[in-house]
């Protein structure tokens, strides 16, 4: 399972065709995370300022259609994350029906996102 995070209205937008995010277009794919702890990490420091709601996309990978590479990232990793940590991006517009569930980032009593919860 790989996460993506993406406002909750940039995933109900255009429910009918592939995901894609910003990024595909800025990077040349769509960034994920590999596990909870690493999408927090990455949750506080790109998407501090995001206002709610913050959602977390569960992403089962063999069901990815484009190509998925798992990559050092550019700079340092996020606070938070491993020092060696590979992240997972998306080469291509995300199928959604390799979304397998959807969860809803809650920020902690310091205003940081700390916690994933299953949404309803």
């Amino acid at each position: 399972m790989i996460y993506h995070l993406a406002p909750l209205d940039d995933w109900l937008r255009d429910p009918g065709r592939p995901y894609a995010a910003a990024s595909l277009l800025t990077d040349g794919f769509i960034h994920c995370s590999p596990d909870e702890r690493t999408a927090l990490a990455v949750a506080n420091l790109f998407f501090a300022d995001t206002p709610e709601p913050l959602m977390a996309l569960l992403v089962e990978e063999k069901l990815v259609e484009p190509m998925v590479k798992w990559e050092a990232p550019s700079g340092p990793p996020p606070p938070g994350a491993d020092p060696d940590v590979l992240f997972p991006h998306i080469y291509g517009r995300l199928n959604r029906t390799a979304v397998v569930g959807l969860e809803k980032v809650e920020r902690g009593e310091d205003g940081s996102w700390s916690l994933l919860l299953p949404w309803s």
